[in-house]
């Protein structure tokens, strides 16, 4: 199947999902809060984009899932509380969501060869599970990123349903962290591209952003993550625990999916284990120099 006709089914799968947690919205019983109806939503969206998956087999059909689906959540959110918010908070907090969606989304669509290809991951997930692949596949690639994105929105969901506090300081250095973020992200996957368009066999990145991080993609999730916990906590200081979702997603990256590159990267790329020693695991910093390249005194 070419790209083009792969990106339209997983395209129609999006709409017939988006459909389903609308038709929940619309008519399924208020359960009289916004944050339990919109995740209820959110699982009925993802259950069908899991079906999708199945029917085709390709659990690659979930990945853009992670980037469409929160700004239609927090619109609803916004559109349904009709709380009166700081007008100026929810643009700023918007502006960075909607960058971010439009530029992750994007990025897939550029990067998506077609239904022939599926994240490497997936399979591995669904072998190690043995009979149970099923469940591994529904809950582990489907449902655990759902669950996953739905606590990075708490914050997201404070400022959509709560008025009251006046724009401040937090959220300029809110809205300066998700700039930041973005273009951190932005500039990694650009560099990243150029050298996937020009590397020889075995050859590992390590120029440019990537010198100072061995992720610098996955620094700047956690920072647009941490932007949206910023703009929560503002519009409902003392709240600490907006700050959970970006908590579980460095825990996510740094516990699951780091390890799970990095060990691919060693066993296909023996050089990467200089990498490894040389750029830091996560946090950008200048790179540590090797014995061999120290200046002598």
């Amino acid at each position: 199947m070419g790209r083009g006709a792969s990106l339209l089914r997983i395209g129609v799968a999006y709409v017939i999902a988006v459909a389903a947690g609308l038709a929940w919205l619309t008519w399924g019983p208020d359960t009289g809060r916004l944050w339990l109806d919109g995740l209820i939503a959110d699982l009925i969206a993802t259950l069908v984009v899991f079906a999708a998956s199945r029917i085709y087999g390709n659990s690659s059909f979930y990945d853009a899932y992670w980037s469409v689906i929160p700004p239609l959540l927090t619109f609803y959110w916004w559109v349904a509380a009709d709380a009166k918010v700081d007008d100026a908070r929810w643009w700023l907090m918007m502006a960075v969501l909607l960058a971010w969606a439009v530029r992750l989304t994007a990025n897939w669509i550029r990067t998506f060869p077609g239904m022939h290809h599926e994240d490497w991951r997936y399979p591995m997930v669904r072998a190690k599970a043995g009979r149970f692949e099923f469940a591994a596949d529904l809950l582990g690639i489907h449902v655990f990123p759902t669950l996953q994105v739905f606590a990075g929105l708490i914050p997201v969901y404070v400022v959509a349903t709560r008025a009251g506090e006046p724009l401040g300081w937090l959220d300029v250095v809110a809205f300066v962290v998700g700039v930041a973020a973005l273009a951190l992200e932005t500039i990694a996957d650009l560099q990243m591209h150029r050298f996937l368009a020009t590397r020889t066999p075995g050859q590992v990145m390590d120029a440019g952003v990537w010198s100072w991080s061995r992720h610098p993609n996955y620094f700047g999730e956690c920072g647009i993550w941490f932007s949206m916990a910023l703009f929560g906590f503002a519009a409902h200081p003392g709240a600490w625990w907006v700050f959970s979702g970006v908590a579980a997603m460095v825990a996510m990256f740094l516990a699951v999916s780091i390890p799970m590159m990095e060990q691919r990267s060693l066993e296909r790329r023996p050089e990467y284990a200089r990498v490894v020693e040389r750029v830091s695991r996560f946090v950008p910093r200048p790179p540590r120099k090797m014995p061999a390249e120290r200046t002598p005194v």
